[in-house]
């Protein structure tokens, strides 16, 4: 066999390999990753962590990427509670608020996005149906970095919901919902 045949007999088996899906991470919460400044769209985004990360903005969703592999290595579910945030350390616990119903979720942090100048977070499909929104594309949100019990961690990390979170007062959303729209008239949109 001549080193071109041998090379190309390489290079097929790598290319069938890569169709077959590749390697994935395990998931597990070590170690945990930063990783370098990147640019997306002329933004450059930098992660972070950030302890007291507390943000009101808006959530979309997806799922169609089932399979592909997160910015962690690991394997999307689209059923896993699990979303993606530009910056923050992955994984992150965050508890996420829905604003229009006060409903509360916790979810771990995978992949990053969204791009999109207007959202803070995309949630996977099953966040989004426990989240209870699911139906809208776009939702106001209230996103805090949490460091939950391991029994809830651990329900994460396999795709199971954590325990249930007491929904947010009528008076509270309203307030941070409040908050949001001030926030968003300064900035002029």
């Amino acid at each position: 066999m001549s080193r071109a045949a041998g090379r190309a007999g390489v290079a097929l088996l790598a290319a069938l390999l890569a169709g077959c899906g590749g390697h994935y991470r395990p998931v597990s919460d070590s170690p945990v990753r930063l990783g370098r400044p990147y640019v997306v769209r002329g933004v450059t985004y930098t992660p972070a962590a950030d302890p007291s990360y507390d943000m009101l903005g808006y959530a979309s969703w997806y799922g169609s990427e089932s399979g592909d592999r997160t910015a962690l290595g690991e394997r999307f579910r689209a059923k896993w509670v699990t979303a993606a945030h530009p910056t923050l350390p992955l994984p992150s616990y965050v508890e996420v608020t829905a604003l229009d119903t006060g409903r509360v979720i916790l979810l771990r942090v995978n992949d990053r996005g969204p791009f999109a100048r207007d959202r803070l977070i995309d949630l996977s499909r099953g966040a989004a149906e426990l989240l209870g929104v699911r139906a809208r594309g776009h939702v106001a949100v209230r996103v805090r970095v949490v460091e939950p019990p391991e029994r809830d961690r651990a329900r994460l990390r396999r795709g199971k919901a954590a325990s249930p979170r007491p929904d947010v007062s009528p008076d509270v959303t309203a307030n941070l919902r409040a908050q949001l729209d001030s926030g968003l008239s300064a900035m002029g949109r």
